[in-house]
C-alpha cells in the first residue's frame, strides 16, 4: 500500500504555520487541503483534546459565516494528531494568501462568550468543551502567526533529502 502524502512529509522538521498539504482536481475545479499547524509535531504538547473539539466548533462558525470567504469553505476540522487542523478550500491559493483569514478566525475566539453547537442534539460529544483553553490556544497561534508573518518557513513545508526506508520506501518533502 503506498503511503498518503500527508504522511510522506518529514514532521521532523514542521513548525507552525500554514501550509498547503495538497491541491485536487474536483469537477472542473480545484479543491486545496490546507493544514494549519498549530504546534510542532513529536516536540510540543499537543493541543486540549476538549480545548481541539473547542476551537473546531468556534472556528468552522467563524469561516462559515465569514461573508468573503463562505462559499468557499468546504471543510475544518482537527488532525488526529492534535497538533492543528484541517481547512479545505476551493481553489488553490498560496497560504500567504489565506493568512489574514485563518489571523482573523483565531483572534475571534478571544471575544467568544459560548462555544457554538454544544447541545446533545448538535454534537457527539457536547460535554467535551473547553473554551477557556480554547481562548488560550487561539491567543497563542495568532501572537505566534503575528510576530512570524515574514518568515517563509511558516508557509511552506521544510525541504529535506529524499529519505528511503529499507524497504525502499520513498519519503517526500512536500
Amino acid at each position: 500500500m503506498e503511503l498518503i502524502q500527508s504522511f510522506s512529509v518529514d514532521h521532523r522538521y514542521i513548525v507552525p504555520g500554514i501550509f498547503t498539504s495538497r491541491v485536487d482536481t474536483v469537477g472542473e475545479g480545484l479543491v486545496t487541503t490546507y493544514d494549519i499547524r498549530l504546534k510542532r509535531p513529536n516536540r510540543e504538547p499537543v493541543i486540549d483534546a476538549a480545548a481541539m473539539h473547542s476551537l473546531e466548533h468556534i472556528i468552522a462558525t467563524f469561516l462559515r459565516n465569514d461573508p468573503d470567504w463562505k462559499d468557499e469553505v468546504i471543510y475544518w476540522g482537527p488532525m488526529g494528531c492534535l497538533t492543528g487542523f484541517y481547512l479545505i478550500l476551493k481553489g488553490n491559493r498560496a497560504p500567504q494568501e489565506i493568512y489574514d483569514l485563518i489571523l482573523a478566525a483565531f483572534r475571534s475566539v478571544e471575544n467568544t462568550d459560548a462555544v457554538p453547537g454544544t447541545k446533545p442534539e448538535n454534537c457527539g460529544h457536547y460535554l467535551m468543551h473547553n473554551l477557556g483553553m480554547a481562548k488560550w490556544y487561539a491567543a497563542e497561534f495568532a501572537a505566534y502567526l503575528e510576530a512570524n508573518a515574514s518568515d517563509s518557513k511558516i508557509f511552506e513545508y521544510p525541504r529535506t533529502e529524499r529519505l528511503v526506508t529499507d524497504d525502499g520506501q520513498q519519503f517526500f518533502d512536500s
